[in-house]
C-alpha cells in the first residue's frame, strides 16, 4: 500500500511540472445494486439461515475533492471522496421460517484515479478505485452463533464521461464495478467463514466546481 501511494505521489509531482492544474470540489448521488448468483445457506451447529441479496437499486451520496492535471488534452484526476452506500438482504431462519430484511449501511473513503481524454467540453475517462471502509456495519445475522466480517479495503474501477462548462463547472456520469468479491463474510462459532460472493455495482452522477 505504501509503495502504491509513493508511486502515485511521484507521478503527480512529475506531471505538475509541465501541466495545467485545477483543483475542485464535487458531490453527487449514486444508485447501487448487488449481484449474488445463488442463495447462500449459513450453518452453525443446528442453526441455519439462508441469505439472498435484494437487487433493487439503493441510493447513496458522495462528496469530496479532486485535482485535475492536463497535458495536450490528456488528464489525470485523482479524487478523495466520502461515500455512503446501503445493501439489503433477505435473511430466513430455516428452523422457524422467520424472514427478515436486513439493511446494512456502509461509510467509505473512495480514492479513484481517473485517466481521461478531453474532446472539447466532453471528457472520456476510466481508472482504478480503492475503497476504505470507515464504519462498522450492523451484523447481517442477529444471532450469537454468527459474526459479520469485512475487509477494510476493496478495489474496483470507474468509467464514464463528463462535461465541463464555463471553465469552472464539471459534470460526471460514471459506472463503478468491483474487481473482487465483496467484503461481506459471515463466520460461525467453529470459525468457518462463508463468503456471500456478491458484487456491487453503481451508477454515479456528480457535479463539481473547479478553481
Amino acid at each position: 500500500m505504501k509503495e502504491l501511494f509513493t508511486i502515485i505521489i511521484v507521478a503527480l509531482v512529475s506531471f505538475t511540472a509541465f501541466s495545467q492544474v485545477k483543483f475542485g470540489l464535487k458531490a453527487g448521488a449514486s444508485t447501487t445494486s448487488l449481484s449474488m448468483p445463488t442463495i447462500k445457506t449459513i450453518t452453525s451447529g443446528t442453526t441455519s439461515f439462508t441469505v439472498d441479496a435484494l437487487s433493487e437499486a439503493k441510493y447513496g451520496f458522495h462528496a469530496g475533492v479532486f485535482v485535475r492535471l492536463t497535458l495536450l488534452g490528456i488528464y489525470v484526476q485523482p479524487e478523495i471522496l466520502f461515500t455512503t452506500r446501503t445493501n439489503e438482504y433477505t435473511v430466513e431462519n430455516i428452523q422457524t421460517s422467520a424472514e427478515t430484511i436486513v439493511k446494512q449501511n456502509f461509510n467509505k473513503i473512495d480514492v479513484p484515479v481517473m485517466v481521461g481524454l478531453k474532446l472539447g467540453p466532453l471528457r472520456l475517462n476510466a481508472g482504478p478505485a480503492a475503497s476504505f471502509l470507515i464504519n462498522s456495519p450492523k451484523e447481517l445475522i442477529n444471532h450469537p452463533d454468527f459474526e459479520s466480517r469485512y475487509s477494510k479495503m476493496t478495489v474496483g474501477y470507474q468509467a464514464g464521461l463528463g462535461v465541463d462548462m464555463l471553465n469552472f463547472l464539471t459534470f460526471d456520469l460514471r459506472y463503478e464495478g468491483s474487481l473482487k468479491k465483496y467484503q461481506n463474510q459471515i463466520e460461525n462459532l467453529s470459525g468457518t467463514r462463508f463468503n456471500l460472493d456478491d458484487r456491487p455495482n453503481a451508477f454515479l452522477l456528480s457535479v463539481g466546481l473547479m478553481f
